[in-house]
């Protein structure tokens, strides 16, 4: 099966790095970047729509169609903001694009970016966990063909990203050792494990790292 895939958060850590995986993987055979600014690549299979405000993406719907997978990469930090902005950026901010979405392509599989701790009692946990929860939930219940939430720890950018996170410059010397205990894999790996997913499906929903490892080396 070759893949159409849309990709948003493409000009963040993550999705470069899915993004980069989508780019050189030739059972990709199109993609939508679908960002507020632009991602920095050129290709020949690559499309991009730049489209400032994701809480409401009606406008583009028409040109959503057509595609087999999306990978929303796109996501914000609960840190420095309040419970009411994580909120709309996270849950209604996806909720609302994935709907769009659904509409345009019921045979599609979405790829949620959501994180490791995510809760899955949506009434406990840390706001962030709570609220990464809720989105988990809802994405199931729309018409696709299907959800899978990727929930990576510490993760490694692949070699020559644009968009590598300050943090990971100064403890990016960690990675190891968080990967020799079970709770860190490399972007790349979660590109992979996104396109597997995609054509040959998993018998889970929520993937956790072990399970993104496993799906990137099908």
């Amino acid at each position: 099966m070759k893949i159409r895939a849309i990709i948003t958060g493409a000009s963040g850590m993550v999705g470069e790095g899915v993004l980069q995986e989508a780019l050189s993987n030739p059972d990709v055979e199109a993609v939508l970047v679908v960002g507020r600014k632009p991602c920095g690549y050129t290709h020949p299979k690559l499309k991009e729509i730049l489209h400032a405000n994701f809480l409401d993406v009606t406008t583009i719907a028409e040109q959503l169609k057509v595609y087999n997978a999306c990978y929303f990469c796109l996501g914000v930090s609960s840190v420095g903001i309040s419970k009411e902005d994580y909120y709309k950026m996270t849950y209604t901010l996806t909720m609302h694009f994935a709907g769009v979405v659904a509409k345009q392509n019921p045979d599609l599989t979405f790829c949620y970016v959501s994180g490791t701790g995510t809760s899955n009692d949506i009434n406990k946990g840390q706001n962030w966990a709570r609220v990464k929860g809720k989105t988990e939930q809802n994405l199931a219940q729309l018409p696709f063909k299907a959800v899978y939430n990727f929930r990576p720890g510490f993760m490694k950018p692949t070699e020559g990203a644009k968009n590598v996170l300050p943090a990971f410059k100064y403890f990016g010397w960690l990675y190891p050792v968080v990967r020799a205990v079970g709770l860190a894999t490399t972007i790349k790996e979660v590109g992979h494990a996104m396109i597997n997913a995609t054509q040959q499906g998993y018998p889970k929903q929520s993937i956790e790292i072990n399970d993104i490892k496993v799906l990137a080396k099908k």
